[in-house]
């Protein structure tokens, strides 16, 4: 039996596959996942809405990989919704790189993203692309 934090067995394959400088998006439960993900592996986790949310799932990938860069979506007006500190924190303080809608969008679909997850998070802007550091 694993007794890490991350059991998913999509998600740890697709992990697995990852090397440096690939990237995982994980979306809150808003996000057009389908047509704004490339040819990213897809997983739908979202249960109800609000769970699980973006950043228990983020705690999950960060207790498996290490994380280089994370990518965020800005709102149009520039306000920082919350969870970009609570991304940060989680992250150790790693500064957020902030993309407009769109560019966040292209970044998605980019052929380097491997895998896009997700969530029933419904919280707004609660979108992050996380680059997978060296071990």
């Amino acid at each position: 039996m694993l007794k890490g934090k991350l059991i998913h067995p999509d998600i740890m394959a697709a992990l697995a596959l990852c090397g440096h400088g690939d990237k995982v998006l994980i979306a809150d439960g808003n996000y057009p996942l389908d047509s704004k993900t490339g040819e990213a592996e897809t997983v739908y986790l979202g249960l109800t809405p609000g769970l699980p949310t973006v950043t228990d799932v983020l705690a999950a990938i960060q207790s498996a990989v290490n994380i280089e860069k994370a990518e965020v979506m800005e709102p149009a007006g520039g306000a920082a919704p919350e969870i970009f500190e609570e991304f940060r924190t989680m992250l150790g303080g790693m500064e957020l790189d902030k993309l407009s809608r769109y560019a966040f969008y292209d970044a998605c679909c980019e052929a380097g993203v491997r895998l896009a997850i997700s969530t029933g998070e419904k919280r707004t802007f609660a979108n992050i692309l996380i680059t997978i550091g060296v071990a």
